[in-house]
């Protein structure tokens, strides 16, 4: 699907490693080349065409994105680094401040650690109370385990949409309607979510999204932070200077703006951002439900294509999204990579960020294939060739 639009794919590469960061069209270097050669001026600055013209381009990558996710209001809308500041964001801006000695944070042990050390860094220093779901035989969330860990302390749960190394679309709608019966605010990571499906942060009642662009075919260093605009009203910047503020004096009075300038402080990546707004027209011109469908279609021809592999170990066979992590029995997960990359096959070896997991599979490292929009089934089928060479084992050790 729409492989002619990515210059990568026109050589022998198969990339399979797109849970890490996906290819980028060609659209994007075009559009990040034209605002750096032709109207490369600051955005929210200046009073002068082409600075006007910055400020209508960044600022319709916000509508496109607030449309994209469905916010109420693209005020909700946040440009950050990527998802790991927009979390640190989300933990240090806002339930910092909101959060009290005992308090209670809901986890897995499946989360990235952009989902973890955040938590654990505010855990110590407010001294909160830390637990997690515990996860059923396919390592999946379930809505059961969800109400059997929260207790009259629980204040938050922080999820991850689809975890990165199980793979598993979590029942987000059902554990937030819960939640928020309880009184107890949800986080999304949205990584691996917002780029695979249609997201819809109303109907699905999110009270804070985090997710990157370089995930989503878009640039890297820009991520969005979502909030509910009643959360964002009581959320602290956690970096001040030019453009969040409308004024101060030397007498130390100084006047904020309100979300999202607030919280965007100094000067952006203007040109990944409006790189971005390309991007968000390029997948809603593809579909999301379509992306959606397609990667589970090519996600169980790969399964049962692999299950064929001698002596391979499937970690998330049941899992709906795109990801699929394996082993091959008696091969270590990086040896087993290197071998690939002979092969000029590109997928992720190793914990995937996500140390805490081997503690329920008591497995370290593993394999990784995670697929996108623009990988196919003849794709697949070399990957099964390549791990089905009788020599296999011998070639690597």
């Amino acid at each position: 699907m729409n492989r002619e639009d990515f210059n990568m794919l026109n050589g022998s590469i198969v990339y399979l490693d797109n849970g890490a960061t996906t290819l980028k069209p060609t659209i994007l270097a075009e559009s990040i080349s034209d605002y750096y050669n032709n109207y490369s001026a600051n955005a929210h600055r200046g009073d002068y065409d082409i600075s006007l013209k910055v400020d209508s381009m960044f600022e319709k990558t916000r509508d496109l994105v607030s449309k994209f996710i469905n916010a109420k209001d693209s005020k909700e809308i946040i440009f950050t680094s990527g998802a790991t500041d927009s979390l640190n964001k989300i933990v240090f801006g806002f339930f910092k401040y909101n959060l009290k000695e005992n308090d209670e944070i809901l986890l897995t042990i499946s989360e990235h650690a952009s989902n973890i050390l955040p938590w654990f860094e505010i855990k110590d220093e407010l001294n909160l109370k830390i637990n997690f779901i515990p996860l059923n035989d396919n390592l999946e969330v379930t809505l059961e385990n969800v109400k059997k860990s929260i207790t009259d302390k629980t204040k938050v749960i922080s999820l991850a949409h689809i975890t990165n190394v199980v793979g598993d679309i979590r029942p987000i709608k059902e554990i937030i309607e819960y939640a928020h019966s309880k009184g107890i605010l949800v986080v999304v990571d949205g990584a691996q979510s917002v780029p695979h499906l249609k997201v819809d942060v109303q109907k699905l009642d999110i009270d804070f999204l985090a997710f990157s662009a370089h995930k989503m075919c878009g640039p890297t260093g820009v991520g969005v932070l979502y909030g509910k605009m009643e959360l964002l009203n009581n959320m602290r910047p956690l970096q001040f200077g030019g453009g969040m503020n409308s004024s101060f004096s030397s007498d130390g009075v100084r006047v904020y703006k309100e979300p999202p300038f607030l919280f965007e402080a100094g000067t952006p990546s203007i040109a990944g951002v409006i790189g971005f707004g390309k991007i968000i027209e390029y997948l809603n011109k593809i579909g999301m439900d379509n992306i959606s469908s397609y990667e589970k279609d090519l996600k169980r021809y790969a399964i049962e294509k692999m299950k064929s592999i001698k002596d391979i170990i499937l970690y998330n066979e049941t899992s709906e999204s795109g990801i699929i992590t394996f082993n091959i029995k008696n091969i270590f997960a990086q040896d087993l990579s290197i071998y690939l990359n002979k092969y000029n096959i590109c997928v992720r070896a190793g914990n995937h960020c996500t140390k805490m997991l081997k503690e329920e599979i008591t497995v370290k490292n593993t394999c990784r294939v995670s697929l996108y929009f623009y990988n196919t089934k003849e794709e697949i089928d070399y990957l099964i060739k390549i791990l089905n060479n009788p020599n296999l084992k011998e070639e690597i050790l």
